[in-house]
């Protein structure tokens, strides 16, 4: 219950001992202000770091063909290891636990032009699921459709760039017209923004892989599958790399520990690690942080134990009128909470303060963006605080109501 009594007192001992109260309070603050200003500055090198892996599924896993470098069964290193639909419907029906998965074909940059504009853009013929593998965001019409694939449409989903240099206008001024790649029409149907940090992704055009093969190739060739492993955990997303290296090793005829014969990118793995790699980090900055909030909270029960031993005598007068052990506590216990509060309130507001300017005034680079200070760090604070001065209001309050009335009123 809140006694105006007690708080004026709290208040008028502070005031008789300003510059004490001070130095202790900024011990305290000085801590939490560390420690918020650390969580934010590894929170803006995390962010940094999930910038890098933006632009495509993080639980993804892409398998490109190479060159073999291990001889396997009387067969000799360098032979080009070359994927075919055969391998992307293997898989597909193979590989247990994946919720997306499409194949890919390299045609490079290509000639693309509408009427009198030209430009040269990367063209990958891929699957539908191929656009939630990428985790492209659709700013106007579709993606693929299974459709385009089996009727071998002439349809195209381009970047933003590509539309910004073949089209003039609002984004509603290239849907439905027709561009030409190498001198065959394909009609636009989507134009998609890629969230990948390579400027370069905003200028692919996506069509449909069957149409690619039939006009361009005239085959059944492809140079990349991928393919995302669902719910799957890290484990299990391991195993079904290892059975997806052992199904394309018994195809083509090559050593499973070749590396170099198909090039396996998973990324779930990668992003483990990292999670792993920041928990590290966060874990060593709460042992800083508290750490150096100990050093303040010691700091509070020495001055405490000093208020303590200033006011024997009217602790001894209060005992001797009544008052009970748990209201010495209670107000010994309230005035540390009241300066650690405080203080670390100061220090919590000047930390993220000092965070949102950064944030605010420093450019972003590729490691490092947006520092912050997230609602859990401000909750996490307030606790330890009230902790924090709870203990260090709890020897100097037991120490107080210990004290016997005759001899505090005895006290010199």
């Amino acid at each position: 219950m809140f006694e105006i009594d007690k708080w004026q007192e709290i208040l008028s001992t502070v005031k008789k001992n300003r510059l004490r109260t001070f130095l202790t309070g900024f011990s305290v603050a000085w801590g939490i202000f560390m420690l918020v200003v650390l969580l934010g500055s590894g929170k803006g090198l995390e962010n940094g770091v999930a910038e890098q892996f933006r632009g495509g599924a993080t639980n993804g896993v892409w398998i490109t063909s190479g060159v073999t470098s291990m001889k396997y069964k009387g067969l000799k290193t360098g032979r080009p290891i070359q994927f075919t639909n055969e391998d992307y419907n293997s898989l597909n029906t193979t590989i247990r636990g994946h919720d997306h998965i499409s194949s890919r074909l390299f045609l490079g940059n290509n000639l693309v032009s509408y009427k009198n504009q030209y430009g040269s853009f990367f063209i990958s013929p891929c699957h539908p699921d191929y656009g939630y593998i990428k985790e492209i965001e659709l700013i106007r019409g579709r993606f693929l459709n299974n459709i385009d694939i089996h009727d071998f449409r002439k349809v195209a989903v381009i970047g933003e760039k590509v539309k910004a240099s073949l089209f003039k206008g609002a984004d509603t001024v290239a849907m439905g017209k027709y561009i030409t790649i190498n001198g065959v029409l394909f009609k636009v149907v989507g134009i998609f923004r890629d969230f990948s940090r390579n400027d370069n992704e905003q200028k692919r055009i996506y069509i449909p892989i069957s149409s690619a093969q039939r006009i361009f190739n005239g085959n059944n060739i492809v140079q990349q599958i991928s393919y995302t492993t669902g719910t799957a955990t890290p484990d299990q997303a391991n195993a079904m790399v290892e059975n997806t290296k052992s199904l394309l090793s018994r195809r083509h005829t090559f050593d499973v520990k070749d590396q170099r014969a198909v090039e396996v990118w998973n990324k779930s793995e990668d992003v483990r690690r990292f999670s792993a790699l920041f928990a590290g980090i966060r874990l060593f900055i709460w042992i800083i942080g508290i750490g150096t909030i100990i050093a303040g909270v010691v700091g509070v029960s020495n001055i405490m134990m000093i208020v303590v031993k200033e006011r024997t005598k009217e602790i001894g007068v209060r005992k001797a009128l009544g008052a009970s052990p748990g209201s010495i506590i209670g107000l010994i216990l309230q005035e540390a909470i009241a300066i650690t509060g405080f203080s670390g309130y100061i220090g919590l507001v000047l930390g993220i303060g000092l965070l949102e300017l950064v944030s605010s005034k420093m450019p972003s680079t590729e490691f490092f963006r947006n520092p912050e200070a997230d609602f859990s760090i401000a909750i996490g604070a307030t606790v330890l605080l009230i902790v924090a001065g709870a203990i260090a209001g709890f020897v100097p309050a037991m120490k107080a109501a210990k004290v016997r009335p005759v001899d505090a009123l005895r006290d010199e």
